[in-house]
């Protein structure tokens, strides 16, 4: 029990520590505006190579359904600029192309 309440507290805190740090009427430090800027680009990145690291162009179906589906997560995104789209399209692809295509 001891464990979910603190779990619970610490979600709690650093939900809020933003708010407590950065009221309406303090501008954030440029540091952090930079951070805002730059992580979702680079977490996005990072996550794109997280997911491509077992791909092994040397073996059936040589990557394929994964390079089909970052395309279609690609154009999904430039054309709707829907991230939960691109992502479920992008999933549902894949998924397909796995299963019933490779």
């Amino acid at each position: 029990m001891l464990f979910f309440g603190a779990v619970a507290a610490g979600t709690f805190l650093t939900r809020i520590a933003p708010f407590l740090l950065f009221p309406d009427r303090r501008t954030p430090p440029r540091y952090v505006v930079y951070l805002g800027e730059v992580l979702p680009t680079a977490i996005m990145g990072m996550l794109v190579v997280y997911c491509l690291r077992g791909v092994n162009p040397a073996v059936y179906p040589h990557g394929f359904p994964e390079l089909i589906a970052l395309l279609c997560i690609t154009v999904l995104h430039l054309w709707r600029k829907n991230t939960l789209l691109s992502i479920g399209g992008g999933t549902v692809i894949y998924l397909l192309l796995t299963r019933l295509v490779f």
